[in-house]
């Protein structure tokens, strides 16, 4: 298995995009290949169709659903404003947590701007997990209304129990959207165990190309019809606009790739998180990690070296691939919102990176990482006093 990158450095940004598999972009540049449009009648059409529904098909079995219940879209973000679009009424709650991903919360401030009480934001423990045991209190019997919760961070990895919360969400007679970008491709997913009605994902976070995502809505689930996009009738009138053949067909391949061997995948790159984690924690003083530490994704880690902000680090190892937070809040003059919701002060969220490891990561990758971040830490912190 090669390295994704340049020998010497390191890639450890997974959960902002992960390298493209093979499969994804063997997939993808052969489609690029396909003259058609997906919608045409025509012999070329319906070749470029085919592709659309494999990859559909090819969807479908890693979520373990039917591939009617598959709608293709930009990525995570449009599936996530779908999603919450669809499911909103006005009047009743919008159930989500202060350490949800900007497209979420951002999205969900907007739709309930006209009647802010709609909005209720769960309590957060120091862990980063997210307290479900008041989804009864917030959600009265029959309420109805409408609960999203993410999957697993996607700054520290924390995992959210969706069982219990889509089943508390039911009870109330309430929809349940979980934002599942970080765990698809990852840890095994079944829908019909998870009991969720709407569900979304972005290929680029399991190997697939970017611009490319899904939003599963259950067969059968009753919402008005509100597309974000008008137009043509693609995706049966919920997603207007030509299909991105190339990019769903690199998805479906990734989402193929993904699903042989997760299991033993997800075991080794734990391995070297742990190693990554156990060689900072030994070497760094003063440095923790962030999160429950049994409750996460297998390549996440959130660590924090006080003393030392997160840019100056990062600027000092630059063959190092890593965060201070979020790819889509860089360059956000404030602290992660998720670090603060969990209780860090502001100075040691602006001290926090972001390590992500995936498909790709090697044991090489890990021991230059761990070289790079122990120098750059005492050289910013020598430079600070």
């Amino acid at each position: 298995m090669g390295g994704p990158i340049d020998a010497g450095e390191s890639y450890l940004d997974y959960n902002a995009t992960a390298p493209l598999r093979p499969e994804a972009l063997s997939a993808t540049t052969d489609a690029m290949r396909t003259v058609g449009n997906a919608s045409s009648l025509h012999g070329a059409g319906r070749r470029a169709a085919e592709k659309v529904n494999r990859a559909r098909r090819q969807v479908a079995e890693l979520l373990n659903c039917s591939p009617t219940e598959v709608i293709f879209t930009s990525g995570a973000t449009e599936a996530n404003n779908l999603a919450l679009r669809l499911s909103y009424i006005a009047g009743k709650p919008l159930v989500t947590s202060p350490v949800e991903h900007p497209a979420v919360l951002e999205t969900a401030r907007a739709l309930t701007s006209d009647h802010p009480d709609d909005l209720v934001l769960l309590p957060v423990a120091a862990d980063g997990l997210v307290d479900l045991s008041v989804l009864d209190q917030v959600l009265p019997a029959g309420s109805g209304g409408t609960v999203s919760l993410m999957a697993a961070n996607n700054e520290t990895g924390v995992l959210t129990d969706l069982r219990v919360a889509a089943k508390s969400a039911h009870e109330a007679n309430a929809s349940f959207h979980t934002d599942a970008t970080q765990v698809i491709g990852r840890l095994p997913v079944d829908i019909v165990e998870l009991d969720v009605d709407f569900l979304s994902l972005s290929a680029h976070k399991f190997g697939g190309p970017q611009g490319v995502g899904v939003l599963y809505v259950r067969r059968g689930t009753a919402v008005p019809y509100r597309p974000l996009l008008r137009g043509g009738g693609q995706e049966r009138g919920w997603r207007a606009g030509t299909l991105n053949v190339a990019g769903i067909a690199g998805l479906g391949a990734a989402a193929e790739a993904a699903r042989i061997g997760m299991e033993e995948e997800a075991s080794r790159i734990a391995v070297l998180r742990d190693r990554l984690e156990s060689q900072l924690l030994r070497s760094i003083s003063g440095c923790r990690v962030n999160g429950c530490l049994d409750q996460r994704l297998p390549g996440v880690s959130s660590i924090t070296f006080p003393g030392a902000p997160s840019d100056a680090v990062l600027a000092a190892m630059p063959d190092v691939a890593a965060s201070d937070g979020s790819a889509c809040s860089s360059g956000a003059p404030t602290p992660s919102h998720v670090l603060l919701a969990m209780g860090l002060s502001r100075q040691d969220a602006d001290c926090t990176i972001r390590f992500s490891l995936g498909h790709a990561t090697t044991s090489a990758e890990i021991e230059h990482a761990t070289q790079a971040v122990v120098r750059a830490v005492a050289r910013v912190r020598s430079a600070m006093t």
